[in-house]
């Protein structure tokens, strides 16, 4: 019985996981780098994630990432998001990070 609960508890999770791709920026600047004059992108967002938070930019919306660590390997790259969107917030529950192929 324990071994069927973990399952499906298991296979649950893992089909409410969403995959999201677009670019690691920051909360501050966004997607206009060019106007804060910090030198290049990834610098630029890695100085900007420190009194913000890196978010996931799709080319429409900006959503706030869970993980704060992972993110900034990835400053200025596009990426894939695999984790969970809580809608009234606009977070996602970040499961995964991986480059996303251009």
């Amino acid at each position: 019985m324990t071994r069927l609960f973990l399952l499906f508890t298991i296979s649950a999770l893992l089909l409410s996981a969403e995959t999201f791709t677009g670019v690691i920026t920051d909360g501050m600047c966004g997607k206009d780098h060019r106007a804060m004059n910090m030198g290049p992108e990834p610098e630029c967002i890695k100085a900007c994630a420190k009194t913000s938070k890196y978010v996931l930019f799709d080319g429409k919306k900006m959503y706030k990432l869970s993980d704060q660590a992972t993110p900034e390997r990835f400053a200025a790259q596009r990426v894939k998001v695999s984790g969970t969107l809580f809608e009234k917030t606009g977070i996602i529950k970040v499961d995964h990070i991986e480059a996303a192929n251009r």
